[in-house]
């Protein structure tokens, strides 16, 4: 993956010293846009010194980053990027799939006018951005945003605090598919959010709960393997 030049691991400098939450922002775009490569390290005297920062500050915001399950630290190994494997893809999406099938339903049942029209207007942004040859990032920061609103409209604190704790580990997966299979993901991507919004619109049901559940299963069924194929330790 690409990497800006002249900074440490892509990651740009910050503006304002010692706050780990600004680190932690820092350093969890880079992952989430590909300038810092599934199991690359993250070393904190290099992280201190591109972001002029303290290594106490590192520490803070790499200790965040593990907590949203981006970073994994082991005794005397240090930091680095979690490395994707099949069974990541499967364990995430399987609580994502529980997660959006309670969350679509709750939205339906809480369904304004002004709620729906966002949706909508989401699935059109997409539709719009097919049509501009927009770039994978582009999409999945409207796809993610869609379900963003979903959780919103759930109104439900503690399911979406649920959905806050896997949201990060989803986009990086997702980066994998756009980056191995962004044809198909291009495909599906408007079609079946069309597909909630109408059955969002007509309130809760099962149909609609089944259809969540399945959205993110398809999806799960097409990552699992190509996270297998990319791995480096994947049997050839």
């Amino acid at each position: 993956m690409a990497r800006d030049d002249g900074s440490n691991n892509g990651v740009r400098r910050v503006r304002r010293r010692g706050l780990a939450h600004e680190v932690a922002d820092h350093i969890r775009e880079s992952i989430l846009t590909g300038r810092v490569a599934p199991g690359e390290p993250l070393r904190e005297v290099d992280l201190a010194s591109s972001l002029d920062v303290s290594r106490g500050s590192v520490r803070e915001g790499l200790a965040m980053l593990e907590r949203e399950g981006l970073v994994r630290s082991e005794w005397h190994r240090g930091a680095r990027v979690i490395d994707l494997g099949p069974q990541d893809v499967n364990e995430v999406y399987m609580v994502r799939a529980a997660l959006e099938r309670l969350a679509t339903v709750s939205a339906a049942a809480n369904m304004t006018p002004t709620r729906l029209a966002d949706l909508d207007s989401l699935v059109q942004a997409m539709g719009r951005a097919l049509e501009d040859d927009a770039d994978g990032l582009t999409l999945l920061a409207l796809d993610l945003a869609f379900h963003d609103r979903v959780y919103e409209a759930a109104d439900n604190s503690r399911l979406t605090d649920s959905w806050h704790g896997v949201r990060s580990q989803v986009r990086l997966i997702q980066l994998v598919r756009i980056e191995r299979d962004q044809a198909h993901y291009r495909d599906l991507l408007v079609a079946e959010h069309h597909d909630l919004v109408r059955l969002i619109s007509r309130g809760p049901s099962e149909e609609l709960a089944r259809a969540a559940e399945e959205h993110v299963d398809a999806a799960r069924r097409v990552l699992a393997p190509l996270v297998d194929h990319g791995r480096s330790d994947a049997p050839r």
